[in-house]
């Protein structure tokens, strides 16, 4: 075979790519971007301080599919070779030399940037946003898909629309460009992150700004239209910080912190180094709270700023580092803020589905980096539960302080921290480490005396089901009989979902009048029929101040009822819900085959849920439109190019859902016609993507 130039540099490129570039040392980067959001590209350019190592022929940069107009090495034009993944720099270069590389070019991001808002016809919905997630960043910054990496960060932004920008570090100027020609926006940071935290967002944000016990200011970001919302969404935010930092025993190690709501947010959050970026679905009413809110998610990103950012994983087989330690961060939290009973019990359903994840055949090590979220998360909590019950409190909390002391701004591995760990405890820890970090089954029995030892509630449950057994018949006369002497409404809470559906009529009316709204939402989900003689008190639920409650009770009473339907819909019109919607839109779908109900009105009801599939939406609203037409057989052409726009979401499962019902569509009579008629109307992406569902 021939060695042809092309072929050598692939081959060079995948020995660089097996590589830890570990010769030079890149210490920082002035980084200016530009992003034109019409035509959802960047101009942008880079310098980076690096110092070598040791002698080194060459050096690369990760840089996905961008076009480079300059590349110069210390102000010199620089020899460079580029295959559209990995920038090489050939050139020999000596120990304790500094040198400065300097880039310009222009990126235009299939991912890992995203521009929305700025094609629809809505005013001030304008955003974009970056989530590198773990190595992406390359694809709108030349940077490092390698978490070793570190560098501090400098960026400056130039925006010709006047938006509030929000990036790491601290924003030291905005300033007006002369000749009306857009914003300039500079943040510093003061020490280094691995490329992959580097964040930006840009919209029409306004915020509040509220300092920790320990004087690191908070900027809490939201949209004008969400003002009201702002209280509830970030509500014990103050609270969670400064838990943290008591908790965790080292001090915040970032100049400030900021959080900012987006649109069609890949994940709940991410936790840029000081800017934590997070799904606006989080951004709730104090109605929503009870049920759905972003404490959980605040806290677990917060603690990232610590376990991820400060010390971070030198590969995925250590994810368990980042990922295991917020979770169990979080829970930390949520006890201090809700309780030890809101605690425990949530550790014992995500034990429960740990167990059934285990027994299923899927059980997973703490140590394997393809491991799943489940894994990472919940039972890496879990392990730091258990570690803790080991060594105790005082040891624990002593060796986290070495840890991250020791560590601080560095890579590190699970060895790195079981050693801080057994330095501190004075205790052999390798029994624990073959348990809960290499094997695959998850320990249930062992953590299920621990809950047992813990929660005198958690105790009487598992008394309760292990004297029930596999027959329900003994449960009336329990739960009747004990009821009264149980005051844990976690545990009455819990028996009502697993017993609720053979519960006499009188008990579950004394339940319904009696209970707070936590029993009463656990009858609303489990009770497959309302009985004719609770039909009075179930229409109670209908008051509760509660989505989660609403949306299955008024479900329940429309069927089970039919003569009332329409008392019914006219109580609950105009009620949203969560920020999906879902009492709104279950609202249309019932209103729209409600026979004689509303009938003038019925082409704007249509109208209206037909328009929740548009791409003016959050994903997970025109998720549950599609369900619902989809559902009554509402697809019309409009819904039809708004399911087809979805095959190319940004969000992957919302784009496989929408993929799959697309499929099921196309088996109805009549589709392909359908899908033929409307082929003009779809942009060339779209025409694409339907060509090749239809098989042409």
């Amino acid at each position: 075979m021939k060695l042809t130039p092309a072929l050598i540099f692939f081959l060079f490129i995948q020995l660089l790519s097996a590589q830890v570039q570990d010769k030079v040392d890149f210490i920082r980067a002035e980084v200016l971007i530009e992003p034109t959001p019409s035509e959802s590209c960047i101009n942008g350019s880079v310098a980076y301080q690096y110092n070598v190592i040791e002698d080194v022929d060459s050096i690369y940069l990760d840089a996905v599919n961008l076009d480079f107009s300059a590349v110069y090495l210390d102000g010199n034009r620089a020899d460079y070779e580029y295959n559209g993944r990995k920038l090489v720099i050939k050139k020999k270069m000596k120990k304790r030399d500094s040198h400065i590389l300097s880039l310009d070019y222009v990126a235009r991001p299939k991912q890992t940037v995203y521009f929305l808002g700025w094609d629809d016809a809505i005013e001030g919905d304008e955003q974009i946003w970056t989530q590198g997630q773990g190595k992406y960043t390359s694809h709108w910054l030349p940077s490092f898909d390698d978490m070793t990496e570190k560098v501090e960060f400098n960026l400056d932004i130039i925006l010709k629309q006047d938006y509030t920008v929000i990036a790491n570090g601290k924003l030291v100027k905005k300033e007006t460009l002369p000749n009306a020609n857009g914003y300039l926006w500079q943040f510093d940071m003061q020490k280094p992150m691995s490329s992959y935290l580097v964040a930006f967002a840009i919209g029409n944000f306004e915020k509040e700004t509220i300092h920790s016990t320990s004087g690191v200011p908070i900027e809490l970001y939201y949209e004008h239209k969400d003002s009201v919302k702002a209280e509830p969404t970030y509500r014990f935010t103050q609270h969670i910080f400064d838990f943290l930092e008591q908790e965790i025993g080292v001090p915040y190690p970032w100049q400030n912190y900021k959080q900012v709501p987006v649109q069609d947010f890949l994940y709940a959050g991410m936790e840029n180094t000081g800017a934590t970026i997070f799904s606006n679905t989080f951004v709730v009413d104090s109605v929503a709270f009870a049920d759905k809110n972003y404490v959980n998610v605040n806290a677990h990103e917060l603690a990232h700023q610590w376990f991820g950012n400060l010390v971070t994983e030198q590969s995925g087989n250590h994810h368990w580092l980042h990922e295991g330690f917020a979770t169990y961060y979080a829970y930390l939290a949520e006890k201090d803020i809700f309780g030890e009973e809101y605690f425990y019990w949530h550790l014992l359903e995500t034990a429960e589905a740990l167990e059934r994840f285990s027994q299923d055949g899927s059980g997973e090590e703490l140590t394997n980096s393809g491991a799943g979220s489940l894994t990472f998360y919940e039972k890496g909590a879990w392990a730091l539960v258990m570690l803790r019950d080991r060594v105790g409190d005082a040891n624990f909390k002593q060796g986290i302080k070495n840890y991250l002391a020791k560590y601080a701004f560095q890579n590190v591995t699970i060895p790195d921290f079981m050693g801080e760990m057994e330095k501190a405890s004075g205790k052999n820890l390798s029994n624990f480490e073959n348990l809960w970090l290499q094997e695959s089954d998850f320990p249930f029995e062992q953590v299920k005396a621990f809950l047992v030892e813990k929660s005198p509630s958690i105790k009487t449950y598992f008394e309760i089901k292990e004297t029930i057994g596999e027959s329900k018949d003994s449960a009336q006369t329990i739960l009747k009989n004990n009821w009264s002497a149980w005051h844990s409404s976690k545990l009455k809470h819990r028996l009502l979902l697993d017993y609720g559906d053979v519960l006499p009529i009188s008990f579950i009316a004394k339940v319904l009048k009696t209970e707070d709204g936590k029993a009463r939402q656990a009858l609303a989900l489990t009770l497959p029929k309302v009985p004719q003689g609770l039909q009075m008190d179930f229409e109670t639920l209908l008051q509760d101040k509660s989505y989660a409650t609403l949306e299955p009770a008024l479900y329940r009473l429309w069927t089970d009822f039919p003569e009332k339907r329409a008392a019914y819909l006219d109580k609950t019109d105009g009620i949203i819900g969560f920020p999906n919607k879902n009492i709104r839109l279950l609202w249309l779908t019932l209103a729209l085959v409600t026979p004689e109900y509303r009938m003038d009105s019925k082409p704007a009801l249509f109208k209206e849920l037909s328009s929740y599939t548009s791409s003016n939406h959050h994903f997970e609203v025109r998720l549950l439109a599609f369900q619902y037409l989809k559902n009554i057989g509402g697809f019309n052409d409009e819904t039809l190019r708004n399911l087809i726009e979805s095959c190319s979401h940004h969000v992957w499962h919302f784009k496989k859902t929408s993929r799959n019902m697309l499929k099921e569509f196309l088996k109805s009579e009549g589709s392909t016609a359908r899908l033929k008629a409307i082929y003009p109307l779809l942009n060339q992406e779209e025409q694409q993507y339907l060509d090749k569902t239809l098989g042409k």
